[in-house]
């Protein structure tokens, strides 16, 4: 049973620009960071946690968003969403110290985290399996990487010209649109009778966050850092306690039964270990951009725009690829050509020819983005019945937010053991780890997810 939409095309517009913001918002702040701690007076160590307090709270809170989302209805969720996370977008751009300004991103990451399962979970629910989906998915999956190749540009030139307040500012006439118009086209899905898993939801967030936190903890203290390590090994019981808890639960907050498809699985693995690749792409590229090249914040964010514009052109073209070769071939090809292009960029040296140690080494991560990003969202909701659309939609995101948080943390500490003198061998030990990272993930998705991928009737039971 499917169901028709008012207008298909502007529900997906409402969801594409509402997940934008987000994704915009974690890569945007990159190249503003120096800016922001002179201004607002950030010590060194705080400055990493304009970044970490964000992904803690997002990461932390997305199963309960998606279940959330489940039980009140979409739509709702995704409005409050909206509200709160334009709201601290405000609050952010009108920060006036270090503290305020932490405590205002940590509620924006609350706010995603009620936000982002609901634009994938209302995507699902508005087209049905098969090719309509599989093209909506596409898009939605593509906006992943173009907005944050297009946060690190926007970042870069606003911190620069204008302010990097700026970049937070605009999302409120976005965020007043997208909240109008989602009342107006977005219809409201069925909630769902039953009682909310209040112990699941708090073992969730409890144990992601631990992991997160400790894992964000190891890259600026060292893995040695005992409180970090007790965070860590907490997460992990909590995250145990939860998985033995939804087994025994009548309505679980996440059902197990999402984690017993290949495809599914495959996806989540190599969503992963890619996003755990890229995070150290961008944080180390634009480090070494400005420390070792001596780019400017403008420079900086301008020298990403070869990946920028390979990236939109080959994401525009990903639902025609997908009709003609299907799911995983594009998907294997998309991680392939970004692990080629990280390792390539791995071998850039200090005032080295822009055009090939920079330029085209990035065209190619961009083009490899554009081509896997979809696939990999499209097979990680590959077959959800519709009451699960919100928990298999906070997985795909928690495995996006935690691939980014331990990614950081593990390339951090490889350019602290293996870098040597100077950033430069930093970098390069960091970008040869993020390649062979990319080559996991290649891995997990040729041996985990099946040749003939989404080619399935939708499962109704």
């Amino acid at each position: 049973m499917t169901r028709d939409t008012r207008n298909p095309m502007a529900v997906l517009a409402i969801i594409l620009i509402s997940y934008l913001m987000i994704i915009l918002d974690t890569s945007i702040v990159i190249t503003g960071l120096p800016k922001i701690q002179s201004e607002l007076g950030f010590s060194t160590a705080q400055l990493s946690w304009v970044q970490s307090i964000y992904t803690l709270a997002f990461g932390g809170f997305l199963l309960l968003g998606a279940r959330a989302g489940d039980i009140l209805g979409r739509r709702k969720t995704f409005q409050a969403g909206l509200v709160i996370f334009t709201a601290a977008s405000v609050m952010i751009g009108l920060a006036q110290s270090a503290a305020w300004m932490i405590a205002a991103r940590g509620v924006q990451g609350f706010g995603a985290a009620i936000l982002a399962p609901s634009t994938l979970a209302l995507l699902s629910y508005s087209f049905p399996e098969g090719r309509e989906r599989t093209r909506a998915t596409a898009w939605y999956g593509s906006t992943a990487g173009i907005g944050a190749a297009v946060g690190l540009v926007l970042g870069g030139v606003l911190a620069q010209t204008i302010s990097w307040r700026v970049g937070f500012f605009i999302n409120l006439p976005i965020g007043l649109a997208m909240i109008f118009l989602g009342a107006r086209h977005v219809e409201e899905t069925p909630p769902q009778p039953g009682r909310f898993d209040a112990l699941g939801a708090v073992l969730s967030t409890l144990g992601v966050g631990g992991l997160i936190w400790g894992v964000l903890e190891t890259s600026e203290k060292g893995w040695s850092d005992p409180f970090a390590l007790w965070a860590i090994l907490g997460g992990a019981l909590l995250v145990s306690a939860f998985f033995w808890h939804e087994a025994r639960a009548t309505q679980p907050i996440m059902p197990l039964r999402l984690l017993d498809d290949r495809e599914r699985i495959g996806a989540y693995a190599a969503r992963f270990l890619y996003l755990a690749a890229m995070v150290g792409f961008f944080f180390f590229s634009t480090q070494f951009l400005q420390d070792v090249d001596g780019f400017t914040p403008l420079q900086a964010g301008l020298a990403f725009l070869p990946m920028t514009l390979v990236n939109f052109a080959t994401a525009t073209q990903v639902p025609r690829l997908t009709d003609t070769f299907g799911n995983r071939p594009l998907m294997l090809l998309g991680i392939a050509v970004t692990a080629v292009g990280m390792g390539w960029l791995a071998q850039a040296e200090a005032g080295g020819s822009y055009l090939w140690q920079i330029a085209l080494p990035m065209a190619l991560i961009g083009g490899g983005q554009g081509l896997c990003f979809g696939p990999l969202t499209a097979s990680g909701i590959a077959r959800t019945r519709r009451e699960d659309a919100g928990a298999a939609s906070g997985l795909v995101n928690v495995a996006h937010q935690m691939g980014m948080s331990f990614g950081l943390a593990l390339l951090v500490a490889v350019a602290a053991i293996f870098g040597g003198d100077g950033f430069a061998s930093s970098y390069h030990a960091a970008m040869t780890a993020g390649a062979v990272l990319l080559l996991l993930s290649l891995l997990a998705a040729w041996a985990l997810i099946p040749r003939k991928s989404l080619n399935y009737q939708p499962n109704e039971d």
